[in-house]
């Protein structure tokens, strides 16, 4: 572990999870991590499931390099030519890098602003639902993936463009005992972004669009496992990410204004309480690591009128937990198909 002992290892400023890495040399740090690699991810794990890594601009010329950073964290780093149908977001230098952006040929709008688009006290809005859009990565996969790294190649300003994590392990942690006893038997129905499944679309009554195997419908458990750390954590998405139409949660009256849909409201207000989240203001050259097994995440707004955002991500699998031991991956046949 000397290359953590070599480098400042602190707090996540802002927030009760996380931990925050000064990164001298980038590409010197993927070959300390390489020669070590069990220390990033359980550095990872103690830290509640979020990295921030600063100095690692060297990425932007070298894409490899996080390709190369992202295998320590699981037996599979995504091959996005074989498991997406948006292709267009392919990096041009691997298939395992994807661009989120604005720019062409991605075309990735940011969200829009929320209303009002501070709180009373000046602060960026991040409880749920003045905050909309929080998800985890390809929860409407069986089984869905466990790490993500993203970086950022070109941010838009700090004020702008900011990414929002919240911790699921201290949202289970803080559920009162009668909320607790609920969550815990839950089931979640999580559908492909767009799709005509949101709660958006359902209110508005929009017509579904057809799904594969990639897109879902999936059942996910509300309250899942660690699989490293043994902790439980609250695992949940809202807005576009859950079925609206048969969900939000298995078993109970579905639809935008049923009883799962006023206890989602409830849990995702608890899930992105202030205490929970950290909001992170993009430099160029920043990495976050994050574990969509015990952390959300949501995209801000930014003027894309005037500005580039180009952001950078892989997915890692390999550890989902017992919940899905012996399952065949829900996304194969349409993959095979092309």
């Amino acid at each position: 572990m000397d290359w953590v002992h070599d480098r400042k290892v602190l707090p996540l400023p802002g927030a009760n999870f996380g931990r925050l890495i000064d990164v001298d040399d980038a590409e010197t740090f993927v070959v300390a991590v390489e020669r070590t690699p069990d220390v990033l991810p359980a550095l990872l794990c103690e830290a509640g499931g979020l990295l921030v890594l600063k100095g690692m601009g060297a990425i932007s010329g070298q894409p490899e390099l996080l390709v190369r950073l992202s295998h320590p964290f699981g037996t599979e780093v995504e091959d996005y030519a074989l498991t997406s149908n948006r292709l267009n977001l392919l990096h041009p230098a691997s298939t395992r890098i994807i661009r989120i952006s604005n720019r062409p040929p991605m075309n990735f709008a940011p969200p829009e602003p929320p209303d009002p688009p501070r709180t009373v006290d000046g602060h960026l809005p991040v409880r749920f639902p003045h905050r909309r859009g929080w998800h985890t990565d390809q929860s409407f996969r069986r089984p869905p993936p466990d790490i993500s790294l993203f970086y950022a190649h070109e941010p838009a300003p700090r004020d702008q463009g900011q990414t929002l994590y919240a911790d699921g392990t201290g949202a289970w942690e803080r559920l009162d005992d009668d909320l607790a006893a609920i969550a815990e038997d839950l089931v979640g129905i999580h559908v492909s972004p767009f799709k005509g499944h949101g709660e958006d679309d359902v209110r508005e009554g929009r017509e579904p669009q057809a799904l594969d195997e990639r897109d879902g419908p999936q059942p996910q458990p509300v309250v899942r496992r660690h699989p490293v750390s043994g902790r439980k954590a609250l695992y949940l998405c809202e807005r576009e990410q859950m079925d609206w139409i048969h969900g939000p949660f298995a078993g109970m009256e579905p639809g935008v204004d049923g009883e799962a849909a006023r206890l989602l409201y409830r849990l995702m207000r608890h899930f992105t309480q202030p205490a929970l989240t950290y909001a992170h203001h993009w430099d160029q050259g920043d990495l976050v690591i994050y574990d969509n097994r015990c952390t959300i995440h949501s995209a801000t707004w930014f003027d894309a009128a005037k500005y580039n955002r180009d952001m950078w991500r892989t997915t890692v699998w390999g550890n989902p937990g017992p919940f899905y031991d012996g399952e065949s991956r829900s996304w194969e046949g349409a993959a095979a198909r092309g």
